[in-house]
C-alpha cells in the first residue's frame, strides 16, 4: 500500500495478483494454467492477457508460459544478491536472453 501499487492496477490485474499470491509456493511460483486461472477468476483470455501485462509492467511478476513468479516488493530480486547462487526466475529468463 505504501508504494501505491494497487492504485496503478486495473481490477483484473489486482484480482490476478491476489490469485497468484494465494496459490504461489514458497518461492512465489505458480504452475496454474491460463485456462484454470481464467476459470477461477471468471476472466476471458484477452482480459487475463491484459492483466498479466499490467503486472509485468509494474514489475510485480515474472512470466514465461506456463510459469508465473510473484516478485518481492521489499527486497531486490534474489539474483541481485551477489554470491548467493540463487536467482529469481526473472533473472534466469534474462540470462537466457528471453523476456520475463
Amino acid at each position: 500500500m505504501r508504494e501505491h501499487y494497487i492504485e496503478r492496477l486495473s481490477h483484473a490485474a489486482a484480482a490476478l495478483y491476489l490469485f497468484l499470491l494465494t496459490v504461489a509456493n514458497a518461492r512465489g511460483l505458480s504452475f496454474y494454467s491460463e485456462r484454470s486461472i481464467g476459470g477461477y477468476l471468471c476472466m476471458a483470455a484477452d482480459r487475463l492477457d491484459t492483466a498479466r501485462e499490467q503486472l509485468l509492467h509494474a514489475d510485480l511478476i515474472a512470466y514465461r508460459h506456463p510459469l508465473y513468479q510473484v516478485l518481492s516488493l521489499d527486497a531486490p530480486p534474489l539474483g541481485a544478491q551477489r554470491g548467493t547462487g540463487i536467482c529469481s526466475i526473472k533473472e534466469i529468463f534474462k540470462q537466457l536472453g528471453g523476456a520475463a
